[in-house]
């Protein structure tokens, strides 16, 4: 052995859509279906500006204030030069949930919630971002076609990345 030490970072995210029939549903905490997957691309502005932020360099973070889980229709792959969703327009922005991002033990999870009238297109790609639209800096995308969204319904997005 050379004394060498040598460390990675795990990243480890998983996704969860709750997805409820109505807003009875929703007030009674009951989802006609879960859906957990796991996956998605670091893309590099995303990259560029954690490690800034990491480091004590300026940027906006991906806060309650900031930060929107985002969906859209498009079935493009993900590449870690993108910074959007792919979908020209069936794209959907929604702000984080009241006490969301929430961190612990390297773990930190955002949460929207998709009302009735909200993205009601089929549900292809996500990301976070930190603007109300992907004008902002995107972290991350994933492309995984989850099902589509009807009005009435009421879907909840969330992102749970565990660093280890």
């Amino acid at each position: 052995m050379n004394g060498k030490v040598t460390e990675t970072i795990g990243y480890s995210p998983v996704w969860r859509i709750e997805k409820f029939e109505d807003d009875d549903a929703v007030q009674a905490n009951n989802p006609y279906s879960v859906s957990d997957f796991e996956g998605n691309l670091l893309v590099t502005e995303g990259l560029t500006l954690l490690t800034t932020l990491i480091t004590g360099g300026s940027g906006t973070a991906w806060t309650n204030a900031a930060a929107r889980l985002g969906v859209g229709d498009s079935t493009t792959a993900a590449a870690v030069g993108q910074t959007a969703l792919q979908a020209s327009s069936n794209k959907t922005f929604k702000a984080q949930e009241a006490t969301f991002p929430t961190t612990a033990a390297g773990v930190i999870t955002w949460k929207s919630s998709f009302g009735s009238s909200d993205a009601n297109f089929a549900w292809n790609e996500f990301c976070v971002v930190n603007a109300a639209t992907d004008s902002g800096t995107l972290l991350n995308r994933l492309v995984s076609a989850q099902g589509t969204k009807v009005t009435g319904q009421t879907w909840t997005l969330q992102l749970q990345v565990t660093f280890s």
